[in-house]
């Protein structure tokens, strides 16, 4: 049964995860002068917050399973609404580590619960428009918290008359707490909108699946190689995303907070605009030589940003989120595609991998602080967008997707 209210919630929710997951980015300079550390110690900021993606998704399906997928949403935005104010409260470097776990497991219980709540809500026959339209709100939220942060900053740092009002939910030096304050304002708002949503659990849920059930999946080949993969995407996502505002200020002297904000904005948008390209392509071309096409263009587009000149690297850069948007949405239908039965665990695991969103950064640092080059550093992002290439070529799905030419059903033969 459609239940509109509920649609409309999940959609919502999707930006807001987006909105708050991509925050990072942008204020990633801000934090390495805020706390005074070098790159290497910076990157466990993201690490805090994806490791939570690998710690939580499959508890939080197992959670969605016993107490339904409003438990869980309640629970999420109390958890995230509980992180943020700890941080804007004592926004010191434990605590900081603390609330983004805290914010990351919140974000993980969200993305477990709402997918198959959208997919139920809204009617199976129109689950993938949803998805399409949830995409491009989780692109747009991505594209706008950084605008939104350098808005808000820039009001603080000038003294205007809303500025002072807002430096109140912040400390000298650390004018980005104000998004952590406006995201919990945002959260303790969501968790009022679900407590009055009426939501429905699935009748007759399954109630067999634990968690000895979910990690014996890893021993499947295929699902350890597709969970490596989501990995390498969100590892790949983040480290580029995370490095923008870092680069162009350490090699090309722009500001952090206007220039570089605005050119991880765009790498945000381009990304969207990509999904939507993509997802066109996807109807006359088969998902592994669309994937083979844009992680080609994804390799050249960072290597130009890397070593191109200022106004080469501010094209560069958006143009590698061009690239990067349909990893996600081939990998994941690539996976599901490639193993006959299980979806629902599968889809755990796959979400599991988004813990490799933590690993990129720190790895990212390290090496920098070693060798004393951030563009050396860069370079080890190839090695996820080789292992995505590849998944090119090793695929083979049971189901191909869709396209014109082709309106049935292609079974691969191995």
């Amino acid at each position: 049964m459609k239940a509109y209210p509920v649609v409309l919630l999940v959609l919502i929710t999707f930006f807001v995860i987006s909105f708050v997951s991509n925050l990072l980015g942008p204020i990633f300079p801000a934090l390495i002068e805020s706390y005074q550390i070098g790159l290497m110690l910076a990157g466990f900021f993201p690490f805090a917050f994806f490791a939570a993606y690998g710690l939580m998704s499959i508890p939080a399906g197992l959670i969605a399973q016993k107490k339904g997928e409003k438990f869980v949403i309640l629970l999420a935005f109390a958890l995230a609404a509980l992180g943020a104010i700890l941080f804007v409260l004592l926004p010191n470097f434990a605590m900081a580590m603390f609330a983004l776990f805290t914010i990351g497991s919140a974000m993980a219980l969200l993305q477990v619960a709402i997918n198959p709540l959208l997919r139920r809500a809204g009617g199976e026959q129109n689950f993938a428009a949803y998805s399409v339209s949830a995409q491009l709100l989780f692109g747009a939220a991505a594209a706008l918290s950084p605008l939104v942060y350098s808005t808000l900053v820039s009001h603080i740092e000038n003294g205007t008359p809303t500025g002072q009002l807002l430096a109140a939910f912040t400390e000298p030096n650390k004018a980005w707490l104000i998004m952590y304050a406006l995201f919990a304002v945002v959260s303790l708002v969501m968790l009022a909108v679900t407590f009055i949503t009426p939501i429905a659990r699935e009748p007759q849920q399954q109630q067999n699946t634990n968690l000895a059930d979910s990690l014996a999946l890893f021993k499947d080949k295929t699902v350890l190689l597709f969970f490596i993969a989501i990995a390498c995407y969100v590892g790949l996502e983040q480290g580029i995303a995370n490095s923008i505002s870092v680069f162009l200020e350490t090699y090309h002297g722009l500001d952090p907070n206007t220039q570089g904000t605005e050119v991880v904005s765009q790498f945000w948008l381009f990304l969207t605009i990509g999904c939507v390209l993509g997802l066109i392509l996807l109807k006359v071309l088969d998902a592994k030589l669309v994937l083979k096409l844009f992680s080609l263009g994804a390799a050249a587009s960072l290597a130009c940003a890397i070593f191109g000149s200022k106004q080469v690297a501010l094209v560069a850069f958006p143009a590698a989120g061009f690239f990067l948007s349909i990893m996600w949405s081939v990998l994941f239908s690539l996976a599901l595609n490639s193993v006959a039965n299980g979806h629902s665990a599968v889809s755990g695991i796959l979400c599991t991998g988004i813990i490799g969103g933590a690993l990129a950064s720190p790895i990212i640092g390290f090496i920098a602080e070693l060798s004393g080059d951030l563009r050396v550093a860069l370079l080890v992002l190839f090695i996820p967008l080789g292992f995505i290439f590849s998944v090119s070529i090793w695929a083979k799905p049971l189901i191909k997707n869709h396209t014109i030419q082709f309106n049935k059903k292609r079974i691969a033969v191995d």
